[in-house]
């Protein structure tokens, strides 16, 4: 989940470096969804003591 929060990190960058703005805010929205999506699994497993294998 962290890597395809990095990756549209990533493209939000580069988008936003080209002056694509509605593709960069969109891509940062997605990116900081999955991030706190990412941030609460984190912390369940933290809680129940189980880790995620993928």
């Amino acid at each position: 989940m962290l890597i395809w929060t990095l990756l549209f990190l990533v493209i939000a960058l580069v988008a936003g470096l080209f002056g694509f703005g509605g593709i960069a805010s969109s891509a940062s929205g997605i990116a900081r969804v999955l991030f706190f999506v990412f941030l609460v699994l984190f912390a369940v497993s933290l809680l129940t003591g189980q880790g995620f294998t993928l």
